[in-house]
């Protein structure tokens, strides 16, 4: 493999389309961590954690999946944005995050056919029936009170000082099943074609844009493989999301940037190509997906990227930027890890004990 040196532009400020500069070109993954209140109330850990990171030197700081509707939940201890009692633990969070000087993003979640039915009390919702998760079909009200939470909660972010949302559509969740023909069978405007497929993503972003001021940056999160997705809709619905700038920037989970897509029809280039190829216009692209050390951070900005996503890195270091600045050349400590040190990473208990289920990444303790 060829020696790849950090580009200049790394740690430099990068502006966003709506006015925001971020100082640098990290951006902290949104991470599951189960820390908060069962309610969806912000609990003193989580503040810890995100702080923690913001302290750490990302440029831009983003919460776990949170919630916008209770019939979307997708874990315990899930952060809410989906009711005004969440706001008073999001403000301290926010006005927490900004100290750092970094951006604060409250990344924004519906679960679909994956919320557990023992968490919301019902069987889960999903664009059409699905036998594999016991989930029934939204009537066309439930699609549109879950489009117009996930453009309530951006507004309840901006109160609490947030500085901007990002979407989640990626991984198999409520968006991303709009946009799966093997999921969505609906035969509305929702369901057949892939622009009738993207149009719940779309009419959030409409109304996102129009509910909120201007200067507050709005990204997505979209993946391409796994969970019945087509790369070649999805670098296509990615292509017209650019072209169009309505969004700030792109984010793509991609499970692993370096590695060739599955599709046959795309062999030859590295899922991280698939989408630095694209004309991006005003739109910023990052992407997430086992970059670890420093070295893959600065392959991913030489074959194009705007900002890398890190997510494993910087829960086994907070100061993951920080340290990729101060040593080109960083990689980060081998796992399996003690609780204890995930301890001094500012992990609570139960994000220590989530993080057990992670094959090979918590040291079993001695007997």
């Amino acid at each position: 493999m060829p020696k790849f040196r950090p580009m200049a532009n790394l740690f430099e400020p990068l502006t966003l389309q709506s006015g925001a500069t971020l100082k640098n070109r990290f951006m902290l993954a949104p991470l599951t961590n189960l820390q908060s209140g069962a309610d969806g109330v912000l609990s003193e850990d989580e503040y810890k954690w995100l702080t923690k990171r913001a302290e750490g030197g990302f440029g831009l700081t983003m919460t776990c999946a949170a919630s916008v509707l209770p019939s979307g939940l997708g874990f315990p201890g899930q952060l809410g944005f989906h009711d005004d009692k969440h706001l008073d633990g999001l403000k301290r969070l926010a006005a927490g995050l900004k100290q750092h000087n970094t951006h604060a993003v409250g990344q924004l979640h519906h679960s679909g056919m994956r919320s557990p039915a023992n968490i919301i009390g019902h069987a889960p919702l999903c664009p059409s029936d699905n036998e594999e998760f016991k989930a029934r079909a939204m009537t066309h009200d439930e699609v549109h009170e879950a489009r117009d939470a996930f453009i309530a909660a951006p507004q309840r972010a901006e109160r609490a000082g947030f500085d901007g949302v990002e979407l989640h559509g990626a991984h198999g969740y409520l968006i991303c099943q709009f946009l799966s023909a093997g999921i969505n069978k609906r035969t509305d405007q929702y369901g057949g074609s892939a622009d009738n497929r993207a149009r719940f993503l779309d009419e959030i972003i409409d109304g996102v844009r129009a509910a909120t001021k201007p200067g507050f940056s709005l990204g997505v999160r979209l993946s391409p493989e796994r969970f019945d997705m087509d790369i070649v809709e999805i670098r296509d619905l990615a292509q017209r999301l650019m072209r169009e700038s309505k969004i700030d920037y792109l984010d793509m989970s991609l499970w692993d940037v370096f590695k060739e897509p599955l599709d046959e029809r795309l062999k030859g280039q590295t899922l991280l190509q698939v989408f630095t190829a694209l004309d991006r216009g005003k739109v910023r692209l990052g992407a997430a997906g086992k970059i670890m050390t420093g070295e893959q951070v600065a392959r991913c900005m030489a074959e194009g990227l705007d900002f890398v996503v890190i997510g494993r890195g910087a829960i086994l270091h907070h100061d993951f930027p920080k340290r990729v600045e101060a040593d080109p050349g960083f990689t980060p400590i081998t796992t399996p890890v003690t609780a204890d040190y995930l301890r001094g990473e500012a992990l609570g208990e139960v994000f220590v004990n989530y993080m057990r289920t992670w094959k090979g990444f918590v040291a079993e303790d001695a007997a």
